[in-house]
């Protein structure tokens, strides 16, 4: 691939995972956290389920596949998003990318105990030089936030959500399984508004444009785009650029909410970066 095509392809799809906090908590203005992701996945899910199908991808036929399926839905959508949008409530969006982001960390640690996975001296490294980014990130902080246990959860949750796909997601179309996971995840979502919040949705034109931005931009387009690099390029080294989302995400609640930028946070922020780097750039390191 053209490397400023590259560049470019790599910038847009971090960028939009990045900046999809901040437009989040803006969005909060305007619904509950759960409703209003509940929404961003159903349509996005329901939209990417009508692509697969005129595409004529081929879809599961076993009960248990789609059972699989909805299971990384309730982790990697509805798990992973559920916290990320509650966190926003009580903490900065900057803060929730970063904590969020740290999965790649948290995958490393979970493979090991709970898959038998092996991992390099140098993935090691980058685990513990990423969680003492993390130390440093919230070591400023003398009251810890609600929202900071809730932006360690989702990154819990991506990294479960991570290895159920390693696990199971091989023999499935990965298009197909992308749609369907999303909109299992919004399924749940949108339940579980009902039964952990007063569900509200304010109709308003800036509203309904945050809403369109997240499910199309933030989901369907940056998704495109980002498994689109991975089966052009190597999947360790595409990985690797992971570390740019949280960047974009204390840039754009920096630039567009004024969030105040510490200098624990800049330097936590780049341990973090360094260790995910570490993490994910294994054919350089081995």
């Amino acid at each position: 691939m053209n490397k400023w095509l590259l560049g470019f392809l790599v910038v847009l799809t971090t960028s939009l995972m990045g900046s999809a906090f901040t437009i989040g908590k803006i969005g909060l203005v305007y619904a509950t956290p759960i409703m209003l992701v509940a929404l961003r996945f159903l349509i996005a899910g329901v939209i990417m389920a009508i692509i697969v199908q005129c595409l004529k991808f081929a879809h599961p036929k076993q009960v248990s596949d789609w059972l699989k399926i909805a299971l990384i839905g309730a982790f990697q959508t509805a798990g992973v998003m559920g916290c990320i949008f509650v966190s926003l409530r009580t903490i900065t969006a900057g803060q929730s990318s970063i904590l969020t982001f740290t999965n790649p960390l948290l995958v490393v640690i979970f493979g090991t105990l709970f898959v038998k996975m092996k991992y390099s001296r140098w993935q090691w490294i980058g685990v513990i030089l990423g969680f003492v980014g993390v130390c440093i990130t919230l070591g400023a902080q003398v009251d810890v936030q609600i929202g900071t246990l809730y932006g360690f959860l989702s990154a819990i949750s991506w990294a479960v959500g991570t290895l159920l796909i390693k696990k199971w997601g091989a023999p499935i179309n990965t298009w197909v399984l992308t749609a369907y996971q999303m909109l299992f995840g919004g399924l749940i979502l949108f339940v579980g508004s009902f039964l952990l919040e007063d569900p509200s949705f304010q109709i308003t034109p800036i509203s309904i444009a945050i809403l369109l931005w997240l499910a199309f931009m933030a989901s369907i387009v940056q998704f495109a785009v980002w498994f689109y690099l991975l089966q052009k390029g190597d999947p360790g080294k595409t990985s690797a650029f992971l570390f740019l989302a949280p960047f974009f995400g204390v840039l754009t609640g920096w630039l567009l909410l004024d969030e105040m930028i510490a200098w624990n946070v800049i330097v936590g922020g780049v341990c973090i970066f360094i260790g995910i780097f570490m993490v994910n750039w294994t054919a350089k390191l081995k």
